[in-house]
């Protein structure tokens, strides 16, 4: 990579890092705007990658309209706690949606629905998650910052060690540039993160992050595949271009979107557990 291309990149980088770190560690409310804006950002990223696709047509607007007023149920049920769960208004939404499809007169509604629903739930879920886990959590490193500097040390170490010392390929005909020396380097650092987390700075917790670590890691690889086949089967580079040396917002947070639900779940086993 050129040294120019490498130096955006590691701006971009540090940036979206301190955005992202910043909000968690300032207020819920301040990382709820930041993550609703990734939200919508992705969505509009996600539908958009099928606009060039003759059979998928989606319905750009209603899906979008249907990701918003699904994040803002879950909000709305996490700060306000009303006495009807906002959440039981999800499903007939889901149905009316669906339904929309009887007048676009689509050639193929069941994938059209099928790909948008998934794109709501790949973006919103995951986010909403992080939100959640950060409600009232008064850890000296919040339980979401810390699964994010995982994530990061394990994308950051694979691609460079992987740079460095990769010769065998981890997944040729998904991510040809993916190597199995920097998917190890990028799990045994990401271990050795996890391991500092637990004994030095939240102490006691030793064993609760090397296991997260043990989860991420790999959730990590395969969020970057997952994207990475998305992207393959459409024949495009990038999601976006709205981060320099990034790509879109899909781009950077594929990691993201996947670890999230494995680690959320890691939280309340280890939670029932203690």
């Amino acid at each position: 990579m050129p040294l120019g291309n490498l130096a955006q990149r590691s701006i971009t980088g540090i940036l979206f890092a301190i955005a992202v770190i910043g909000s968690i560690y300032w207020h819920p409310i301040i990382q709820t705007v930041i993550f609703s804006i990734f939200i919508g950002l992705g969505l509009w990223e996600f539908l958009r990658l099928f606009e060039k696709d003759e059979r998928i047509q989606l319905a750009v607007i209603p899906s979008f309209i249907l990701g918003a007023i699904l994040f803002f149920f879950l909000i709305e049920n996490l700060f306000f706690n009303p006495e009807i769960n906002a959440l039981v208004f999800i499903f007939p939404l889901f149905f009316l949606f669906a339904a929309s499809e009887l007048w676009r007169k689509k050639s193929d509604p069941i994938l059209n629905i099928a790909v948008s629903s998934f794109g709501v739930l790949y973006l919103v879920i995951p986010f909403y998650l992080s939100i959640e886990m950060n409600f009232h959590d008064e850890s000296k490193l919040p339980l979401v910052a810390g699964m994010f500097l995982l994530i990061w040390t394990n994308d950051t170490c694979a691609y460079f060690i992987g740079r460095a010392f990769g010769k065998k390929k981890l997944f040729e005909r998904i991510s040809p540039k993916k190597t199995w020396e920097g998917t190890l380097g990028g799990i045994v650092f990401t271990l050795f993160v996890g391991f500092f987390i637990g004994t030095f700075i939240n102490q006691g917790s030793t064993f609760f992050w090397m296991v997260a670590a043990v989860i991420i890691a790999p959730c990590s690889i395969y969020g970057d595949l997952l994207e990475s086949l998305f992207k393959r089967s459409l024949n495009i580079k990038d999601s976006g271009n709205i981060l320099p040396g990034h790509g879109g917002i899909l781009d950077r947070f594929d990691a993201v979107l996947f670890a999230v639900p494995f680690f959320y779940c890691w939280t309340h086993i280890y939670s029932f557990l203690a």
